[in-house]
């Protein structure tokens, strides 16, 4: 089978017509005023190496709608670690790297096991259930988008096109 297939109910958002991306950001400004956005990217230190995140940073630096980003990283040690904040830096939002395998976050980790609260197993599912946690305990912002960091073909209009059907309230 191929990489495409996914089974059970999954949900397009087709392009009908030829989009116009400065429509679509400005009313994504407008609106992101009331909905402030959240950007939440899972990545590994080793993605930091390739074409797609380079990419990634270099277009979400063009959107004004976007109100943080949030990079949950998984592996690395201390120095990947700084390393991730100074790549991320570059970035005109708020950018917070949360650091999952850090002793602080693994401290975490910990309470919950203990409590029996389990955030479950070491893996993108949970770094990104640690980025929605912050995102909601920052209280900065009111909708939550994501997408991987290895989408080769990504441009200002694919992350557009991701936040506008939830930012927009007539939809």
């Amino acid at each position: 089978m191929g990489d495409f297939f996914q089974p059970g109910v999954i949900t397009t958002l087709h392009r009908l017509k030829k989009g116009n991306l400065d429509r679509m950001e400005t009313e994504l400004e407008f609106y992101s005023k009331h909905n402030p956005i959240a950007l939440v990217l899972p990545s590994l230190y080793s993605e930091l190496k390739e074409k797609a995140l380079k990419t990634i940073v270099s277009e979400v630096q063009k959107v004004k709608y976007i109100n943080q980003v949030i990079i949950t990283l998984g592996g690395g040690n201390e120095k990947e670690f700084e390393h991730t904040k100074e790549f991320f830096s570059v970035l005109p939002q708020e950018a917070v790297v949360i650091w999952n395998d850090g002793e602080r976050v693994r401290s975490l980790y910990d309470i919950l096991k203990k409590n029996d609260i389990p955030a479950g197993e070491d893996g993108k599912g949970r770094s990104t259930w640690m980025a929605f946690g912050y995102v909601l305990a920052s209280e900065k912002s009111n909708v939550i988008v994501l997408h991987d960091c290895d989408i080769l073909s990504y441009d200002r209009e694919f992350l557009a096109r991701l936040c506008y059907p939830v930012v927009n309230p007539n939809l």
